[in-house]
Formats: structure tokens, C-alpha cells, sequence
């Protein structure tokens, strides 16, 4: 499970914060969504794997079989459990979207003493990033829970799709200081629900909180909904750090 901080709350501080949470969230998730489509650019798979992928201009691009090979290395190890998938890839790949997408992060919440329940968490300031696709992470999830039919051309894909963003900032380590100066952190999380997939998560720099296990496992038994959403700390937001104001002050020694 993540580690998040623990805070105790009434229901009535449970409903202001939830509310001011949620348009929080939105915001993030906006401005985000619109620093990642100026970025869209520099983040062309094309750049990346060149003529392993199929483009209208199939040119050769400098260390693409060494990010290929790093591509297939990192597919072959979450290809099989829970996927049932070939751990090879056959190049040239099908045509990637351009389009960045983002989804919240998720992880579950286990409670023991329930057998084998869970709640699925979601962050309000962490996002998974990835190429568009017509299998995102819900309906991968869904095909692996048997919810869905399997189609094994779309889990390949979603996985692909999911594994590039990591592979880029591998061979481009200035998208991440970019991303860096942005105020994100950039992380890799793996998903152990989708066989330790790794990701690419960006996180905001503000601070979150789950109330205690009862009162969330209250909050979705009255919801009926098995998710929770993290909370945002209202007294952390005064103290997001600045790095570059960091920086400077490190300077001055």
C-alpha cells in the first residue's frame, strides 16, 4: 500500500474538505492536461523508436534499437501473469497516438479483517501517464477481472502504450528535469494489480490524507461505491516547495 499520512475528521469536515478536494483535483487535472499537450511534441514515439514503429516517415533515428530493446525487455517481464500475452514484440509496432493522456492514480486498501475486501484509493494529485488507446487502465482492469471479454491485440497495445512514457524520459532525462521545473515529481510505480506494470506517474506538489480504515470503510459502504478518494491537506498547500527558489538559496551558500 501507499504511505499517506492519517488524520482524523467529522463528518462535517469530511464533506467541506471532500468538496474543496474535488475541485482541486480538477484543476490539477487541467493544468496538467494542458502542460502535457504543449509538450506533445517532444514526446512523439516516432522520436524514440523510429522505424520500429509504423509512421508515414520511416526514418532511422539514433538509439532506437537500444530503446527498443529496453521497450521489449520491460514488456516480456509483465506480458505473461495476469495477461496470458507473447513476450515478443514484433517490430515494426502499429501506429502509436501522438495524444498524451492522463488517469488518476489508484492503489487498493486492504482490510484484513473483512478476508480478501479492498477499496481502490484514488489520488487527487498523482496521474498515470500514457499514449491514447481504446484499452486505458479501467478496461484493461476490467478484462483482467473477467468483466470484459479479453482482446489480446488491445492488453498489448494498453501495455505499450503504458510502458513508453517510462522509456522515453530514459533516453530524454530533460523532459524529466522540464517536467522537474514544472513542479512535478516523476515516479514509476508499478501497478501489482496488472502484473507489476510500470508507469509513469507525475505527482502535484501538494499534500494528502486518508482518514482512518472505519470511517472510509462507512463512507463506501454508504456509497456503495468499493473507492475512496484521498483528501487534500488544506494546511500543506502554504508550504509547497519551490525548487528553483531552492536552488537559488543554495547558491547564496
Amino acid at each position: 500500500m501507499e504511505k499517506i499520512i492519517r488524520r482524523s475528521l467529522d463528518n462535517e469536515q469530511f464533506l467541506k474538505l471532500r468538496q474543496a478536494t474535488e475541485r482541486i483535483a480538477a484543476a490539477l487535472s487541467k493544468r496538467l492536461a494542458s502542460h502535457l499537450e504543449v509538450l506533445r511534441p517532444l514526446f512523439i514515439p516516432r522520436k524514440l523508436l523510429g522505424s520500429y514503429v509504423k509512421s508515414a516517415a520511416m526514418e532511422e533515428v539514433p538509439g532506437a534499437e537500444k530503446a527498443f530493446a529496453t521497450l521489449q525487455e520491460r514488456y516480456a517481464a509483465v506480458s505473461g501473469r495476469p495477461f496470458g500475452l507473447s513476450r515478443k514484440l514484433q517490430p515494426p509496432l502499429v501506429p502509436i497516438s501522438h495524444q498524451l493522456e492522463i488517469a488518476p492514480f489508484q492503489h487498493a486498501l486492504d482490510f484484513p479483517d473483512l478476508g480478501e475486501r479492498h477499496i481502490m484509493i484514488i489520488s487527487p494529485t498523482q496521474w498515470v501517464v500514457s499514449y491514447g488507446s481504446e484499452c486505458p487502465l479501467d478496461r484493461l482492469r476490467a478484462m483482467i477481472n473477467e468483466k470484459e471479454t479479453r482482446q489480446p491485440e488491445d492488453m498489448q497495445q494498453a501495455i505499450i502504450n503504458h510502458l513508453i512514457p517510462g522509456v522515453f524520459l530514459n533516453y530524454f532525462p530533460g523532459l524529466a528535469r522540464l517536467l522537474e521545473d514544472l513542479r512535478y515529481q516523476v515516479e514509476t510505480k508499478e501497478l501489482t494489480d496488472l502484473g507489476g506494470l510500470p508507469v509513469l506517474i507525475l505527482k502535484a506538489p501538494v499534500e494528502t490524507f486518508l482518514p482512518p480504515n472505519d470511517f472510509i470503510l462507512q463512507i463506501t459502504q454508504l456509497s456503495g461505491i468499493a473507492a475512496f478518494q484521498e483528501i487534500v491537506n488544506p494546511e500543506a498547500i502554504d508550504r509547497i516547495p519551490d525548487p528553483l527558489q531552492r536552488m537559488l538559496r543554495d547558491l547564496l551558500g
